[in-house]
């Protein structure tokens, strides 16, 4: 790097650090300076600044508002992890009054993908829902369903437009949930998702996927969803006490935990997490 980028890149750093002093001193909705004041009280130039705003602006810790100015973004969503049995962790109710609206709501085969997800024949019929998740009337992701015609016979739109999915699974048709597997990816949204979660395209987004499993062993669910990258986050809170080795862990020489660097004291042990942000479950 010459000596010339290497400023520039302090010079950003510095302004990221001021604008993000900014950001925890005040509330969400409250303005900051304008783009000269703050040029003028940092001394550097305007494309600088403009760097890293849009750099904020994109991950949904600042917005911008047309011949308004800046302005601190809206707090993020939170849904907590807490420990729960064994080596899993429990799913409280997200923040927020949450609503669905079904864009579509059809009954095809599963396919080879899918069905290998609900390990069911290819040829089986399932029922394929996508729904606009909205929290406080602000849609906050899309989520793709697909349940086994054969669990939940009868199955009609109107039960995933409202209330708790889990819920209607062990009222309606008997079918007590026990376990999932959930993965999360950082991705971006298509113009198309884009348009639905009123964002622009191309936006950081999450994507959760979750194959649910009841009480019985039995596959009852696969679900994917495409989370707002601007209104989610997820904070791990870390135990880096000893603990037994896994004896499926690489060694100290094949591995690392994300973030630790290598060779400190966890980096041989498990590490226990207990994580707030965005995980979710499925209401």
């Amino acid at each position: 790097m010459t000596r010339r980028s290497h400023g520039a890149v302090l010079k950003r750093d510095r302004v990221r650090e001021h604008l993000l002093e900014l950001i925890e001193e005040r509330r969400p909705g409250d303005p900051i300076p304008s783009e000269r004041l703050l040029c003028a009280r940092l001394e550097v130039s305007r494309p600088t600044l403009r760097l890293v705003v849009d750099e904020l602006v994109a991950t949904g810790q600042l917005v911008r508002e047309h011949g308004r100015g800046m302005f601190i973004a809206p707090g993020k969503i939170t849904q907590e992890l807490v420990p729960g049995t064994g080596d899993s962790l429990a799913v409280p109710l997200a923040s927020g009054t949450w609503s669905s609206r079904v864009l579509q709501f059809t009954v095809q085969a599963a396919g080879p993908r899918v069905g290998r997800k609900l390990r069911r024949s290819p040829a089986e019929r399932v029922f394929a829902v996508a729904r606009l998740r909205l929290v406080e009337s602000v849609p906050m992701a899309i989520e793709y369903l697909h349940l086994p015609v054969a669990l939940v016979p009868g199955l009609v739109e109107n039960d995933l437009a409202a209330g708790d999915l889990y819920d209607h699974l062990r009222e309606r048709h008997g079918l007590q949930v026990g376990e999932a597997t959930q993965s999360i990816e950082p991705t971006v949204v298509s113009e198309a998702e884009a348009g639905l979660l009123d964002v622009p395209p191309f936006s950081p987004a999450l994507l959760f996927g979750r194959v649910t499993t009841d009480t019985a062993g039995r596959t009852v669910e696969y679900c994917h969803s495409l989370y707002r990258g601007d209104r989610y986050r997820i904070v791990s809170r870390l135990s880096l006490h000893d603990l037994p080795a896994s004896p499926t862990a690489p060694s100290p020489a094949d591995g690392h935990h994300p973030g630790i660097p290598p060779g400190a004291p966890a980096a041989v042990r498990p590490v226990l997490s207990a994580t707030s942000g965005d995980i979710h479950r499925a209401d």
